[in-house]
């Protein structure tokens, strides 16, 4: 099975989730949004798979940031502003082969790598 684990480095959740993942011992990618940047294709992907909801992370500073027309325009069509604020994308996103998943939860990644022994 392909593993990506997509995120941002100095996020603590996606530290979380990279520590997760290698004490488990699951071979994985590692994209980070904001070095590697992300296609439009892909973000499509994921709001297909999550919803805008789960993509978009409304507790970020880069949210908090934005004006009232900028969120409306985000929450319109979020695509184009994930592409250009990559930092707005709820993460970390974990893509398995079939699941796509947004966020950490320990008991979420055991039961997609049946890791509990």
């Amino acid at each position: 099975m392909m593993t990506t684990l997509y995120g941002i480095k100095t996020c603590d959740t996606c530290r979380r989730a990279r520590r997760w993942l290698d004490a488990a011992g699951v071979d994985y990618r590692w994209i980070d949004l904001r070095a590697d940047g992300i296609t439009r294709e892909r973000l499509e992907a994921w709001r297909a798979a999550l919803g805008d909801a789960a993509l978009i992370n409304k507790r970020s500073k880069t949210w908090r940031d934005f004006d009232a027309a900028a969120r409306a325009a985000a929450e319109r069509d979020p695509v184009p502003v994930l592409a250009e604020h990559p930092t707005l994308i709820k993460r970390p996103i974990l893509e398995t082969d079939p699941e796509t998943v947004a966020g950490f939860s320990e008991a979420r990644y055991q039961s997609l790598f049946d890791t509990a022994s």
